[in-house]
């Protein structure tokens, strides 16, 4: 019997060495197991946070103006950001323990265990905020053992390298809410419009039912699982001694008022046409990739003057008839730093989203003289030069060849002009006869300078306009005459911020002087003589039929071509310019659709600038002014009937009187005289 139980000792000692052993190899495995998760955890260190966040776009005015994103409309706020309401809400109904477990909460694994025991299948989810947050941020919601490794792995990563803080800010902003809304942020916008910082404990509780069914709980479909939902969050708070039963009550009684879907105002103004062009900017000039834009997050300031862009529409509206099928482009900027305030790409963006602005080339037309015009004073003319306005045949290089340009209705003076009445006339033979002897070369080469960006070619009829030219890079050009020569180009964006308020990008302040400054101040002299009737000669100036509607000394340039019609001009505070014509290339025979662009160009400068100072434009160091006859540009006499002043580089004004006018003028004192005799010739007979 001995034997035996000898026998069963030694077998049992066998058995528990065993056992001690494949304990002690199973410990040392698991501490392992252990030590390698946390060691890899360590050394692939912190997992990156980045998620899909909206772009939000700004107007100059601070107002949101636009949002673009890949599909999922989220913003990042900071946990401060957030009302404490919603974060205590979230915790105790998704993960009460938080602040007390490393990323997996015993307890609660422990309790749905026992519960799917009961229930003989799967009731009850164990996951915590980090796990939550883990899942959101990288991998995919499948139920597979090699995701829930993943998934454990990465808990295991933000635990070790992100404070609680940090990992409970990342879950409130990546959460999914329903309804395409991605974070609180987005939520609290999407469900009650307002910030996420200033949401109520009604509302609060409300939102943090949603994300366990988006579908199931959304208050904006099932209202009545919301409220179910919002209730047992209540008392969940209340038991945790968050809140007293009276706020619970009160809360859950409170009547939620929701937003309403947004709909488009018929009456606000469309920037689509600019948010498009700012896009660009980002894109080509900025060197931003797509991915950036639509996932980043950025906060994007634009330079969009809200007022001036609806002033813009409403006065497209107004002068356009709703009845032509003709297509219009528009551009407004700040000369002193290139800020586009308003754009308009065409009459509707629905209908067609080309932007007829900042893409299409058209031909300017007399728009392009200014450039010429440039050219010439930097080569020696003067506001007084004169030349003969009749018409002509020119030979061309190849001596075979020959061109004969026409003025408006074929009028012609048959004299000699100066410049600043062929400008203020927009005759075409001056123009021409400038361009040949100057060069043409120096035309080319002045309109590059001001940022013309379209090839242009070395012809004769390029004077006129004849080369396709870009709206915006015209309207640019003038801007630069604007400022005094200094260089600048079309902006559309401020300033660049991350979602967390750090400056990537802050728009160049510096210029530099790219004309001369006085040659700029002479050319924009000669271009305020569109609106000056004293340069009235063979024909009115161009300006006379808007002349009504202006207040305020402006500079500018009409274009007309048999397809285009154009008007771009200036304050010193504020460049504009209209184009108006048929996309496809198709002849414009209506004189009223003519008109539109001067018309459109000087109602929206007139209401844009309205209460702002009647600046007029101040020549630089080195010229001088006198008074001229514009019709010869000799200095006037007392006896010219009409004086004009013009402005000159000091020496080389006129040195010689008009005398045009003495003879007649002697002539008349002498008949007044005459008549004045005749009063009195009774008298002598009488006393005879």
């Amino acid at each position: 019997m001995e034997t035996v139980l000898t026998e069963h000792l030694k077998k049992a000692r066998r058995i528990f060495r065993i056992l001690l052993v494949l304990g002690i190899l199973a410990g040392a495995l698991l501490l392992f197991a252990y030590i390698s998760i946390f060691l890899y955890a360590k050394i692939a260190g912190p997992p990156p946070l980045n998620v899909s966040q909206t772009a939000v776009f700004y107007s100059a005015n601070g107002k949101v103006l636009d949002e673009v994103h890949n599909g999922q409309k989220r913003y990042w706020v900071s946990l401060n950001q957030i009302s404490p309401y919603v974060k205590d809400a979230t915790l105790a109904v998704e993960d009460k323990r938080f602040y007390e477990h490393h990323g997996f909460d015993m307890h609660r694994i422990a309790g749905a265990v026992v519960a799917d025991i009961k229930a003989m299948g799967k009731v009850q989810g164990a996951s915590t905020i980090t796990q939550q947050y883990a899942r959101n941020l990288f991998l995919e919601h499948d139920k597979t053992w090699t995701r829930k490794l993943q998934e454990a792995l990465y808990t295991i990563r933000l635990e070790m390298n992100y404070s609680k803080d940090q990992i409970l800010e990342g879950y409130m902003n990546t959460i999914y809410y329903g309804h395409g809304a991605y974070g609180i942020e987005a939520a609290a916008r999407l469900y009650f419009d307002k910030h996420a910082k200033n949401l109520t404990l009604s509302e609060a509780s409300m939102l943090a039912g949603i994300p366990k069914g988006p579908s199931y709980y959304s208050p904006l479909i099932h209202q009545e699982n919301a409220k179910k939902r919002q209730n047992i969050i209540l008392s969940l708070m209340k038991e945790d001694g968050i809140i007293t039963a009276k706020q619970a009550t009160k809360a859950l009684v409170t009547p939620l008022a929701f937003a309403k879907p947004a709909e488009k105002d018929p009456n606000k103004e469309d920037a689509s046409y600019f948010m498009d062009a700012a896009l660009a900017e980002l894109k080509q000039d900025l060197g931003i990739d797509e991915t950036m834009i639509y996932t980043n997050g950025l906060r994007v300031y634009t330079t969009l003057d809200e007022k001036m862009q609806r002033t813009a529409e409403e006065k497209m509206k107004d002068v356009i008839s709703s009845s032509s099928d003709v297509q219009s482009a528009f551009v407004a900027m700040n000369p002193k730093n290139g800020q586009v305030k308003a754009l308009i790409g065409g009459r509707d963006y629905e209908k067609s989203p080309f932007n007829r602005a900042t893409q299409a080339i058209r031909q300017p037309g007399s728009t392009m003289k200014p450039f010429l015009y440039y050219a010439a004073l930097k080569d020696g003319f003067t506001e007084s030069t004169p030349m003969k306005s009749e018409e002509t045949t020119f030979k061309l290089e190849d001596g075979v060849s020959t061109y004969t340009p026409s003025n408006y209705h074929n009028y012609y003076a048959d004299a000699p002009i100066t410049m600043a009445q062929a400008i203020a006339l927009s005759d075409n033979i001056y123009a021409v006869k400038t361009h040949l002897f100057i060069g043409e070369n120096r035309l080319i080469e002045t309109a590059k300078t001001l940022g013309i960006s379209s090839p242009l070619k070395k012809v004769p009829s390029l004077a006129l306009g004849t080369s396709p030219v870009k709206v915006i890079d015209m309207v640019n050009a003038y801007g630069i005459f604007a400022n005094g020569g200094k260089e600048i180009r079309p902006t559309f964006i401020k300033r660049i911020e991350t979602h967390d308020g750090e400056v990537v990008y802050q728009a160049p302040s510096e210029q530099k002087q790219v004309i001369d400054k006085r040659y700029a101040f002479l050319t924009t002299h000669l271009m305020t003589g569109m609106f000056n009737q004293k340069l009235n000669g063979y024909t009115t100036v161009t300006g006379k039929p808007i002349s009504k509607y202006v207040s305020r000394p402006y500079a500018g340039k009409s274009g007309t071509t048999s397809t285009d019609s154009w008007m771009i001009g200036y304050s010193p505070q504020l460049v504009s310019g209209v184009w108006v014509g048929y996309d496809q290339g198709r002849t414009m025979d209506d004189v009223a659709e003519k008109g539109y662009a001067k018309k459109m160009w000087a109602l929206f400068m007139e209401d844009a600038l309205k209460g702002k100072k009647k600046e007029k434009f101040k020549a630089p160091n080195g010229l001088m002014s006198v008074n001229i006859n514009p019709q010869n540009g000799k200095l006037a006499s007392k006896s010219c009937p009409v004086q004009y002043k013009a402005y000159y580089l000091t020496g080389t004004q006129p040195k010689t009187y008009c005398t045009d006018h003495i003879d007649h003028a002697a002539k008349t004192k002498k008949k007044e005289r005459e008549k004045e005799d005749k009063k009195f010739h009774w008298l002598p007979k009488w006393f005879d």
